[in-house]
């Protein structure tokens, strides 16, 4: 499905250059914020992998399905590691997308778009997160950082 394809190869140039920006992040600011009521970057790297594989699994259901509860760490290793996994578990999830899932409408907190639709807002969704996150690693001392955008293997 030449949609479907097109769609995963574009969020995964920005899925592995946060799998990279993992790279430039030391434990001791795992749990970092910029602000008090601010998600650490831990915490906001742990949304950004929930998020979406809630919206996959969003369009594949046909109806709103929360994302599960994030996973347990100890090191940014770890987190790499959850973020790894579930990236390939997203991939798994995107291909078994059909073409009718695609052009669904999905209602989506009142409102209604087609299946690729939410799923172009959820990558939106993710370069937003992921943009804050080269902000965080900044703020942390990050000297050198990836690119916005990937196209490792």
């Amino acid at each position: 499905m030449e949609k479907i394809d097109g769609f995963i190869t574009s969020w995964l140039s920005h899925r592995k250059a946060l799998l990279e920006l993992l790279n430039t992040v030391d434990n001791e600011y795992l749990h970092y914020k910029p602000w008090d009521n601010a998600m650490s970057l831990s915490e906001l790297v742990l949304h950004i992998s929930g998020a979406m594989g809630m919206f996959v699994n969003t369009v594949k259901s046909g109806v709103f399905t929360p994302p599960p509860a994030p996973k347990s760490f100890e090191t940014v290793e770890d987190l790499r590691t959850i973020l790894q996994a579930e990236t390939e578990q997203t991939i798994t999830e995107l291909e078994s997308l059909t073409e009718e899932q695609l052009e669904q409408l999905v209602d989506f907190h009142g409102t209604k778009m087609p299946g690729i639709a939410l799923l172009e807002g959820a990558k939106d969704h993710e370069i937003h997160h992921k943009g804050q996150l080269f902000t965080y690693a900044r703020l942390t001392g990050a000297k050198e950082l990836p690119f916005f955008v990937s196209s490792a293997k």
